[in-house]
Parts: C-alpha cells; sequence; structure tokens
C-alpha cells in the first residue's frame, strides 16, 4: 500500500437552494478526492492547513471521520467559500479564494512533510493550478518528483476565476508535463485549446497527453461516459444508470476511487486491470451524483453496486 498525499483546496461550497437561501456543504476537488480514495482503504493524508474557524473545524473533523490524516498546523486566515449554483443537476461557481487558509503554505513545509514518509503518491489540481498560486505547486512537484514521488494530477480547470486566462493554460500544461497520472475532462481539453474533445477522440487525445509526461491518462466526458489509458492498455464506459440528484464532485470521487486503486496494487496489476479500475471508479461516482453535494461513497456500497 502506498501513501497517498494530496495537496489542494478545502472548501464550503454554499450550494443555491430554491428558496434562495445558501447550503454550506463540505468541498474543494482535492479535499473531495482525499476523502474518497480514503474510504476506498487508501492510506491517505491531506497537505494543506485549515482555518480554525467553524467552517475549516468541519472540514477536518470530516477528514478525520473518513481517516484522513491531517499533516499541516492550522491557519488564522478564514475558510475559501464557493457559491454553488445549479442548473438540471449541473454545477456552477462563483470562489472566494484571497487571504484564506488553503492556500497558506510554502514549498519547504509541504517537503517537510513528504520527507517523512517513503515516497508514494502526490495528488494535486484544480484551484491551485491558477496563477499566482501555480509557481508553488510547480515548484512542489518538481521537488516531489526528485524526492521520488509518483505525481498525481486532475486538471478540473475553473476558466471563469483565472484573471489571466492564457497564462493559466500555460500553467497547466507544464504541470501536465510533470504529472505522471493525469485526469482531465472534456470541458478542460477545451479550455486547454483542443479541439475534436468527444469519447470518440478519446484514443487520440490520450496520446497526445501521454507524450507530454503522464503514462496513466483518465478523460471523462460527463453524460457520455469515461476512458482510461493505463501504462498502454486502455478501456472505456458508459455512465452507469443512476437518479441524478447533482454532480457535485463526481470527477473528483472517480479519480480518488482510481487513485486508491492504483495505491493499493503494484504497476503490473494495475495495468491488467485497467477495465476493472474504470467500471469501479464509474460506479464510485454514479452513487456520488445520487445524493446532494459531494458525498463519495464507501468501498462497501460500490462492491454491492457492482454486484447488482
Amino acid at each position: 500500500m502506498q501513501q497517498l498525499m494530496v495537496l489542494g483546496e478545502a472548501l464550503m461550497d454554499c450550494i443555491s437552494q430554491a428558496d434562495g437561501s445558501l447550503r454550506p456543504l463540505k468541498g474543494g476537488s482535492p479535499y473531495n478526492a482525499a476523502r474518497a480514495a480514503s474510504l476506498q482503504g487508501a492510506k491517505v493524508g491531506f497537505l494543506n492547513p485549515f482555518s480554525s474557524d467553524v467552517f475549516g473545524t468541519a472540514l477536518k473533523q470530516q477528514l478525520l471521520q473518513d481517516q484522513v490524516a491531517l499533516v499541516a498546523t492550522d491557519s488564522r486566515l478564514p475558510t475559501s467559500l464557493a457559491v454553488v449554483n445549479l442548473r438540471g443537476g449541473q454545477p456552477s461557481y462563483g470562489f472566494y479564494r484571497e487571504g484564506i487558509a488553503d492556500r497558506d503554505y510554502t514549498p519547504a513545509q509541504i517537503f517537510a512533510a513528504l520527507s517523512l514518509h517513503t515516497p508514494g503518491i502526490l495528488h494535486t489540481g484544480s484551484l491551485l493550478l491558477i496563477p499566482p498560486e501555480s509557481d508553488k505547486v510547480i515548484t512542489v512537484l518538481q521537488g516531489a518528483k526528485a524526492m521520488g514521488w509518483t505525481l498525481s494530477v486532475d486538471v478540473n480547470m475553473r476558466p471563469s476565476v483565472a484573471p489571466d486566462l492564457p497564462a493559466y493554460a500555460a500553467a497547466v500544461r507544464q504541470i501536465i508535463g510533470l504529472a505522471d497520472w493525469l485526469k482531465a475532462s472534456d470541458e478542460d481539453l477545451e479550455t486547454l485549446g483542443y479541439t475534436h474533445c468527444t469519447r470518440a477522440d478519446a484514443a487520440t487525445m490520450a496520446a497526445q497527453l501521454q507524450a507530454m509526461g503522464p503514462t496513466r491518462v483518465a478523460l471523462t466526458y460527463g453524460a457520455n461516459g469515461a476512458y482510461l489509458s493505463v501504462d498502454g492498455r486502455s478501456a472505456e464506459a458508459d455512465v452507469p444508470p443512476v437518479t441524478l440528484v447533482d454532480t457535485v464532485g463526481a470527477g473528483d470521487t472517480f479519480w480518488g476511487n482510481t487513485l486508491a486503486l492504483w495505491a493499493n496494487s503494484d504497476a503490473a496489476s494495475a495495468r491488467d486491470a485497467v477495465t476493472t479500475t474504470l467500471r469501479h471508479a464509474m460506479y464510485a461516482a454514479a452513487i456520488n451524483c445520487s445524493r446532494q453535494g459531494c458525498q463519495p461513497p464507501t468501498r462497501a456500497e460500490v462492491l454491492a453496486a457492482l454486484q447488482a
């Protein structure tokens, strides 16, 4: 079993309700992925600090409940917020990201935390890839790679938050070149300027991305399914039947489950199990979509759904 360490945002998704109120739910893409992986039995640690405010305390308690180890000391800064508007179950986001707790870290602090463990998997992505935060992330990834860590990146782009979209895209491309394992959605690929971003083009797109560096690539296409390529072997899958509530955290649950399976297997097993890995991750994401906000399933829940 490899150690999985997660670097990224932890925030409150304030989901708009029919009456105009906001319902705060724990979220943040890397935070969600950490929970999802731990609920599948992976050994997970979360590297970013949390605020000591009421939201930060709730976020920490959830991770502890899900058996994710907390690495950093608390920050005096407040918890980041996201306002989520849902239309037809699909979310759009507005973020409050200045002067907040999960950005209150230095690369040196991350390296010190990583040095206490045998190199395993370091996962990051989403809002930390936006400049200028991306500069710190690139430094962390370069240093962690030199230390022997396998790098996982979920692109999960948020173009509406970036003040300079070309600079953002350039940073993400540089980070893709550092990644060993990569997840991207069709929307991510379009934001990066790619064309032909449909599942029919998945094999060609995965090959282009792998030429940049990653050896394992997952491409997700919303309701149109997903594609997974692992060290030369590939599979694709449709979305399982689901009673949709919303899709918040679906991609995070998908990738967290994938990382958990890989953390608990060797390279040969991961390559041979590409079809079953994709199917497991798809069913986990479908279960999450049957719940409001990101509520990743346990391993028992996913196995029961697969057997059914």
